[in-house]
């Protein structure tokens, strides 16, 4: 039987006011789907990300240099954000014409299948080039999937809390992001630890890839138990009242009316992008080539600080929804501009405990910014184009800024010899983030917390 999610009897709700809420048990169980489903997901994405600085440049580009074969990986690494805006696009264009829940069950079960599959690849040595050709097709498939599943998530998981719950709510996919470096992690390391190192390098690797097949008990549970959000539903009963109507082209009527919106949208995200891509993919090669650490203890200095933002990214969805979005994005965004200098100078010590540090204040700055993103980047659109609008703002920012990170900084190293660009490059993507914050509208005002029945972002859209 489907959790419904319908209000309890008694209460009464609009897609407009926003009052539609689930029964609590129900909404525990969408929350917890929510989180487990996006974090296996991510779970798969960044796993290539590991295995991209660690792995693929001998497993998939034997004959070149160590610089050359690490640059050839993180140009697959990023071919997977070259796919997220398009996945962005396509998945909004649907979610918000046909529902968010079957366009997240088919990004998931598209994600478990391609991630399985990397698994299952020849290396160079057997196929040739035929090798990487099939790594590059299946993380651009990985990156359609991700750019389609992030929007649908947490649009689940927004748009069926309590109007004065949605920043706490909509942390459950972004905590995704931590649980799922810290499993990709646990996975690489234990792999990697019980075995010698060339029988790691000849087929170790993929068990972690394999294990993605899990997916699909989380893909059929939501697609048995999950119903779609009561916003979504509401649209689709009115659909008569032009003001009320599901949107036939979603897409064109948000970049019409909204690509100002998209823009600054995806300029929120530049701070935790880029941070977090040095700090889970750019930093491990670095670390390894350059200053002379074992692999093993990387991923476990990166894998303790993730426990930061298991903390920080509730935390700071839940002060949302109680003194605004703008407030810690602000913050986040300068602090991580402020940062950035340090960070590098901590890491550039070679000592383990200084290199935690700098990961984990870094992570708690960009996780400032990244709690309240999932409830404001859905507020700042109209219910019909939200999810259209949402993908597009943060998906963008994937293929400018995260796909890009770890290339450039490992090209910036090895040009300049020095991580004085890296750090400068992160500074301004801090101010950035702080840039695009303050010209964007608070949607969570003091007005709309005073308001019991008042929902974020509504005011925008009258």
């Amino acid at each position: 039987m489907a959790i419904p999610l319908t209000q309890p009897e008694g209460q009464s709700g609009h897609a407009d006011t926003g009052t539609a809420s689930i029964p609590r048990r129900a909404f525990r169980k969408l929350l917890a789907a929510g989180l487990v489903g996006s974090s296996i997901e991510w779970y798969d994405f960044f796993l290539y990300g590991t295995a991209a600085a660690l792995v693929f440049p001998k497993v998939f580009f034997p004959h070149s240099s160590a610089l050359t074969g690490t640059l050839l990986a993180f140009s697959t690494f990023w071919a997977g954000f070259v796919a997220r805006p398009i996945g962005g696009v396509l998945a909004g264009h649907l979610g918000d014409k046909y529902g968010r829940k079957p366009v997240v069950v088919a990004c998931l079960a598209v994600m478990g299948a391609a991630t399985f599959l990397i698994g299952c690849l020849p290396s160079a040595a057997t196929v040739g080039a035929l090798a990487p050709t099939l790594l590059v097709v299946l993380r651009f498939v990985q990156g359609l999937a991700t750019g389609g599943q992030w929007g649908g998530i947490v649009l689940l998981l927004t748009e069926s809390a309590g109007p004065k719950r949605r920043g706490f709510a909509g942390t459950f996919g972004q905590t995704s992001v931590p649980v799922a470096v810290i499993l990709s992690n646990l996975i690489f390391v234990a792999a990697s630890g019980l075995m010698p190192d060339a029988a790691f390098l000849s087929w170790g690797w993929r068990i972690p890839f394999l294990l993605s097949v899990v997916m699909f008990a989380v893909v059929l549970y939501i697609q048995a138990k999950v119903e779609d959000t009561p916003e979504f539903r509401e649209l689709q009963r009115e659909v008569a009242k032009p003001e009320g109507a599901v949107v036939r082209a979603p897409l064109a009527q948000v970049l019409r009316s909204k690509w100002g919106t998209i823009l600054l949208g995806c300029g929120l995200l530049s701070a935790t992008n880029s941070l977090f891509y040095v700090s889970i993919s750019g930093l491990l090669s670095y670390g390894t080539g350059t200053l002379g650490l074992k692999r093993d203890d990387l991923l476990a200095v990166v894998l303790i600080s993730s426990v930061a933002m298991l903390a920080t990214i509730p935390w700071s969805g839940h002060l949302s929804d109680k003194v605004g979005r703008r407030p810690l994005i602000l913050i986040g965004g300068l602090g991580v501009a402020v940062w950035g200098f340090p960070y590098f100078g901590l890491v550039g010590t070679a000592s383990l405990p200084l290199i935690f540090v700098a990961v984990t204040v870094g992570f708690v700055f960009q996780c400032l910014t990244y709690g309240p993103i999932a409830s404001f980047l859905g507020e700042l659109f109209a219910p019909g184009v939200r999810y259209s609008g949402a993908s597009l703002a943060y998906q963008l920012s994937a293929i400018i800024v995260s796909g890009g990170t770890p290339f450039l900084m490992t090209a910036l190293i090895a040009k300049t010899g020095s991580t004085v660009p890296v750090a400068a490059y992160i500074t301004l993507m801090g101010l950035i983030t702080f840039a695009s914050a303050w010209f964007l509208p608070e949607t969570n005002t003091t007005e709309v917390r005073a308001d019991p029945h008042a929902v974020p972002g509504a005011h925008l859209h009258r």
